[in-house]
């Protein structure tokens, strides 16, 4: 944890002095009253990428997907207001739907087992949750600072996150034929085989209060040794104002 803070810091620093060093490009700007993405809300496609078997690959299925919200504070360089540093906190989730498989993660087993369901029982919705309390840090740039809700917007940044919660949901149980047998829901809820803390490299890039979002964890989902390396991306739409 310590390492990843000390991350965030060195990205804030760094980012402050790039902004500092730019020469002064606009007309002087009524900064405070200005609007500067203050509440951040993204939806996303979400996908694993890193060594994944076949197992997990086969297994995938139709439209998987997460949201995420943030409060942000935004604070422009008074040599040049069209850069800005943000940081802020929030809540980022995903979803992440499988066909005919269970992901058993009550499991008392060394590794997180990933059971294929293909000539048994199965549930005809199942997905993996998970959510984290996050922290963003951005370095903004937004062409016409007297416009924010108009202007051509870009911003980089990370986000370092501590896990709230993972959960499996199935949902309508079917024979292997896909027949239904019952509606019955299941959902187990287990932290045990993934790592607690998260790093994600974030960018955005859009005009006004719309923008196009992706980002890629650094860390990886799952503990040393007890699975797949997996490192989840996701690729969204962001609105973003006041």
């Amino acid at each position: 944890m310590k390492k990843i803070v000390l991350v965030v810091v060195a990205f804030v620093s760094a980012a402050a002095a790039i902004a500092q060093d730019k020469n002064k490009t606009t007309s002087k700007t009524d900064l405070i009253n200005r609007a500067g993405d203050h509440i951040m809300l993204q939806l996303s496609t979400d996908h694993w990428a890193g060594t994944l078997p076949d197992s997990i690959k086969d297994h995938t299925k139709g439209l998987s997907r997460g949201a995420n919200i943030y409060v942000m504070m935004n604070k422009p360089f008074k040599n040049n207001p069209q850069f800005s540093a943000a940081f802020g906190v929030g809540i980022g989730s995903t979803n992440m739907y499988f066909k005919n498989i269970n992901i058993d993660v009550k499991s008392t087993a060394t590794k997180l087992p990933f059971t294929s369901l293909d000539s048994t029982s199965h549930f005809k919705k199942y997905k993996l949750t998970t959510a984290y309390l996050e922290i963003p840090v951005e370095l903004r740039f937004v062409k016409d600072p007297s416009r924010m809700n108009k202007s051509l917007k870009a911003a980089i940044g990370i986000k370092v996150g501590t896990l709230l919660s993972v959960h499996t949901k199935g949902k309508t149980l079917q024979n292997k034929s896909g027949s239904t047998i019952n509606s019955y829901t299941e959902k187990e809820y287990n932290k045990r085989f993934f790592n607690s803390t998260r790093l994600a490299a974030t960018g955005r890039v859009g005009l006004g209060n719309y923008s196009i979002f992706g980002s890629y964890q650094i860390t990886t989902l799952l503990k040393d040794g007890v699975g797949p390396e997996i490192h989840p991306f996701e690729i969204g739409f962001c609105l973003s104002g006041l």
